[in-house]
């Protein structure tokens, strides 16, 4: 394994990882590491230079599996302790901490009616989610040919998440109400669960990249409005019990962690798309 490839497990290891955070955006993480439009290219041009790619992409899903299954563990674990307010506190403050990033990516200069209906399409899309029966996707519910296509069609809804910046793919997990699952089959390494899932997943890469791609190319705002409602719509899905006494105080704490991590992670990467078009 050359040098390259070494970087992009040990990158992928981390962009696993931290998607197992509900507001951690895979897409965005790739952003700020500087791999995001070679994933991207990678899996919608991957015929034109198929060799290269596939040692790419290779390296990245190795590193992203491993890093998955570590950060999973840990967080399976503390879900079991009296860290796991805090812990959704922490989640909770991610989320809102990846909302100025989404703003200004949309660039809106002024209140007009898209500004307005675009986020209320997103928080429209997640109270449909939240319609579904509870439980519908539920990985290991069962193997007949129609659990089967559920299970496909909950991960072509997850690919959403893994492919689109400022949208985490835990967070799409917590609105299919799953998170807790597959947290939980990863972490007991119980793979063979999540396999339909993980294809639908596949495939819904492979389906929208390329849409995808082109909607934050050609309708910048109008994309990253819906993103941002969908983000509004998904914070009370976050939202544990309120706490009291000092369980308040540590969770309030973690809000702000979480805030200032995912705060400071956009703005790494806004300044290095600016220092990109310097040295263009």
């Amino acid at each position: 394994m050359n040098r390259e490839n070494i970087i992009t497990v040990l990158k992928g290891i981390w962009i696993g990882g931290t998607m197992t955070v509900p507001g951690v955006s895979g897409g965005s993480m790739a952003m700020i590491l500087g791999i995001y439009d070679r994933l991207i290219t990678s899996v919608s041009s991957f015929f034109r230079n198929p060799r290269r790619n596939f040692s790419f992409l290779t390296a990245f899903v190795l590193g992203a599996g491993v890093g998955m299954v570590l950060f999973s563990r840990f967080i399976s674990f503390l879900f079991t302790t009296r860290a796991d307010v805090p812990l959704r506190f922490f989640f909770l403050g991610a989320v809102a901490g990846g909302v100025p990033m989404i703003y200004k990516e949309a660039g809106v200069r002024r209140l007009d009616l898209g500004a307005v209906m675009y986020p209320a399409i997103g928080i429209m899309a997640v109270v449909l989610l939240k319609l579904l029966p509870p439980g519908l996707f539920e990985p290991g519910a069962g193997f007949g040919p129609g659990q089967l296509l559920i299970q496909l069609a909950g991960g072509l809804i997850i690919a959403v998440g893994l492919v689109l910046p400022g949208i985490s793919v835990s967070q799409m997990l917590y609105m299919l109400g799953i998170y807790e699952s597959i947290i939980g089959n990863l972490s007991a390494l119980h793979i063979l669960p999540l396999i339909p899932l993980g294809f639908g997943a596949v495939g819904g890469i492979l389906l929208t990249t390329k849409v995808l791609e082109r909607l934050i190319r050609h309708a910048p705002q109008p994309t990253y409005l819906i993103i941002l409602g969908f983000m509004f719509g998904s914070l009370p899905e976050l939202f544990p019990k309120v706490p009291g006494g000092i369980e308040l105080v540590y969770s309030l704490l973690a809000a702000a962690a979480g805030f200032g991590a995912l705060y400071g992670m956009a703005k790494k990467e806004s300044q290095r798309e600016r220092h990109a078009l310097i040295r263009k």
